[in-house]
């Protein structure tokens, strides 16, 4: 179950990957990355395909980001999200919030025995900072 306190955690990071980002603005991907540009936080795009997307340069992986991003959200799909949290922990990723429909059994649980801080089954982050159109 997701806290505040591990909401409050996650938000006091000084900046923040944004894994699915997407060119598409209809995208959850892109809404997340512009959600965050609104309340004025230090965003990276992770997109493998894509060099820029709202302004912002993307970076290809969380390999690729620069070191005090220890926050990461993702919106991927399940089996992606596997694999990401893997990444998330070589890169020194710490905390992730799995957007809903991004989380898996399988992912959650990798995440907590890799010790990082998870929000997942819980609330979209465009509802808890306030994203508008």
């Amino acid at each position: 179950m997701t806290s505040d306190t591990q909401i409050d955690r996650f938000l006091a990071q000084p900046a923040f990957a944004v894994i699915g980002a997407s060119r598409d603005r209809s995208k959850y991907g892109n809404k997340v990355l512009r959600c965050y540009q609104q309340n004025g936080r230090t965003a990276y795009p992770v997109n493998p395909n894509a060099d820029e997307i709202e302004g912002l340069a993307c970076v290809p992986d969380l390999a690729s980001l620069p070191n005090q991003v220890k926050a990461a959200s993702i919106i991927t799909p399940p089996k992606i999200t596997e694999k990401i949290v893997e990444q998330a922990a070589e890169a020194g990723v710490q905390h992730l919030w799995m957007q809903p429909g991004a989380e898996s059994k399988a992912a959650v649980e990798r995440a907590a025995e890799l010790k990082l801080q998870i929000i997942a089954g819980g609330p979209c982050i465009l509802v808890t900072l306030g994203y508008h159109e």
